[in-house]
């Protein structure tokens, strides 16, 4: 048996290797020095857990080796790691799948917490790149091991300077809580390291575009006043007004993966929904992209969020245009499934499918499409959260997405979607509604806007007063109260949620219901969702930003209406 001597400074870069039957154990320390990794084979599982204790990057276990063997030993060893460090393990298996084998590995993972599971026989390749990602994230937890030794000598540097400088106690303490909140910081790092990667993901492909929104609109705003022509400040306005519905589709889109926004689901007509949503496609896609429906004409009514469903098929028409940088054709198809059944689910489905004639995916690539801030674009291309959102809305909304794709021949993902007995809404709510007029100045009453951002506030005004609102204008809680006390005529208080000073929102319904129970709220938030649960225990409806003045008139009314009767 091949052993290699090491220095004790040079112990935790060494991988152990423990396969004590046949050729495995030599022939996998052999793939990995050709690595330029150290490896050594261990002749026991106790030779296996000395070594441990001296110092470990990695370790390669085969489970006939571990097999009816007792690991107590090498779990506390495990469970007794410091904060930094979470040893890897590469368990080598073979393919057997009896029930008791099952269970011992499933025992086996959960003991060993960080494990790794090669089936044999294994490829070279496969077993090169397992290690070096295992070492990898090896060296990480050292480094950071570094850091929070350095911050521990720092302290007690501290701590001898404090005993002997009492006249500079005050000044030594606070120094000192500054490297205790370092020391804390450091630790939240290493919980941490295995994210920067995909925040980095996510944060270019936001940016990216939420850039590309923001640039139609400062863009169109500064050819507004260059241009004379009344259709072309109206193609501009139009394009304006979609960047901002876009961007606010993308705010929902992220709130929805962070399961913020819950789906509001109601029974609707598939072909109508996806039929009113044609011109945003359109749209949405390149001139050399064309789309086609072909909708079965006895689809059955299902129950979805219509704005979350015309979200995902977005993301899947703009997926397919991109994996078709020539040009093309995307088919968006539905019909009837009478008896779907994919694992647990089986039912009567109403399958909505997206096709297109693209580049196609690798069996690689589909098998993590679905992951968060997996993507295959280039870096600020996306955020990778499409494919992960449409998972979760998929199963959100009691369905399952399957995906079917061959390289060079394009790519079909099929949403299945359960089928409702209710009858669908007679209205239609879409994403976008490109086609929404602007409602008459036929209102009247006095509104108190408060707002602290002047901005905000001053747009909002010109909404009210467009829609024939006498509107007075104050930036905090405390204003409006103010504003209210000298009893004049208010018909509505519209207020912000998020304000500065210590009451915000919610806290003046309270106080307005406490001193004039006859006057109507309305709240807005850019976030709804922070304080949502308090507004609706307080029987106050939350307007969501950013809205339009539809939006805005119809949630006044409604608002204003119990003061009517």
């Amino acid at each position: 048996m091949t052993t290699m001597s090491l220095a004790a400074t040079d112990a935790d870069h060494r991988v152990l290797v423990f396969a004590p039957i046949g050729r495995d154990g030599p022939a996998v320390a052999d793939f990995i020095r050709r690595a330029g990794l150290a490896a050594i084979v261990c002749e026991s599982l106790d030779d296996v857990q000395s070594r441990i204790e001296e110092g470990a990057a990695l370790v390669v276990l085969a489970e006939e080796g571990l097999f009816g063997k007792d690991i107590i030993k090498l779990a506390k060893l495990v469970a007794d790691q410091p904060a930094w460090s979470d040893l890897p393990f590469i368990v080598l298996t073979s393919k057997q799948e009896q029930v008791t084998i099952a269970a011992w590995r499933t025992n086996l993972v959960a003991q060993l917490r960080h494990v790794s599971l090669l089936e044999r026989p294994l490829q070279p390749l496969t077993l090169t790149s397992t290690v070096l990602a295992a070492t990898r994230a090896r060296e990480r937890q050292y480094e950071v091991r570094s850091l929070v030794k350095a911050l521990e000598t720092a302290a007690a540097q501290l701590d001898a300077q404090v005993q002997e400088r009492t006249s500079e106690l005050a000044e030594a303490n606070q120094a000192l809580r500054v490297q205790m909140e370092e020391r804390a910081r450091m630790e939240e790092i290493l919980r941490q390291t295995q994210k920067i990667e995909a925040i980095g993901q996510l944060t270019g492909g936001i940016a990216h575009d939420f850039n590309n929104l923001l640039m139609v609109i400062t863009g169109g705003l500064q050819m507004l006043d260059r241009q004379s022509d009344s259709a072309r400040r109206r193609r501009l306005m139009q394009g304006m007004h979609q960047a901002a519905q876009r961007g606010a589709a993308l705010t929902r889109q992220l709130l929805a993966f962070s399961r913020r926004a819950p789906l509001k689901p109601e029974t609707i007509a598939l072909g109508s929904q996806i039929g009113g949503m044609r011109e945003l496609l359109d749209r949405s896609l390149r001139g050399d992209v064309h789309v086609t429906l072909d909708l079965s004409e006895d689809l059955w009514p299902v129950a979805v969020d219509p704005g979350e469903l015309e979200l995902v098929i977005l993301n899947l028409a703009v997926n397919a245009r991109d994996a078709m940088p020539n040009g093309g054709m995307i088919e968006i198809r539905a019909d009837n499934v009478p008896a779907y059944k994919s694992g647990d689910l089986e039912g009567e489905f109403v399958r909505l499918s997206i096709i297109d004639q693209g580049t196609g995916m690798s069996d690689e690539v589909r098998a993590r499409v679905f992951e968060p801030f997996y993507t295959t674009k280039d870096v600020g291309k996306g955020s990778g959260l499409g494919l992960a959102q449409v998972h979760g809305f998929a199963t959100q909304s009691g369905g399952a997405v399957e995906i079917e794709s061959k390289v060079g021949r394009g790519t079909t993902v099929s949403l299945f979607l359960p089928r409702s007995l209710e009858a669908p809404a007679t209205h239609e709510r879409h994403l976008v509604n490109l086609h929404a007029g602007i409602p008459q100045a036929q209102q009247t009453g006095l509104v108190l806007l408060v707002e602290d951002d002047d901005e905000v506030a001053a747009l909002v005004q010109e909404m009210l007063e467009q829609l024939g609102y006498g509107v007075i204008r104050v930036a905090s809680a405390m204003a409006a109260l103010g504003a209210l006390s000298n009893g004049r005529d208010i018909d509505l208080v519209f207020s912000d949620i998020m304000m500065p000073g210590d009451m915000n929102g919610v806290d003046l319904v309270r106080e307005i219901r406490r001193r004039r129970t006859n006057i109507p709220v309305l709240l807005s938030s850019a976030y709804a969702e922070a304080a949502k649960d308090r507004a609706e225990a307080e029987g106050v409806n939350v307007l969501p930003k950013p809205y339009r003045i539809e939006e805005l008139a119809a949630a006044v009314q409604t608002a204003m209406r119990p003061a009517a009767h």
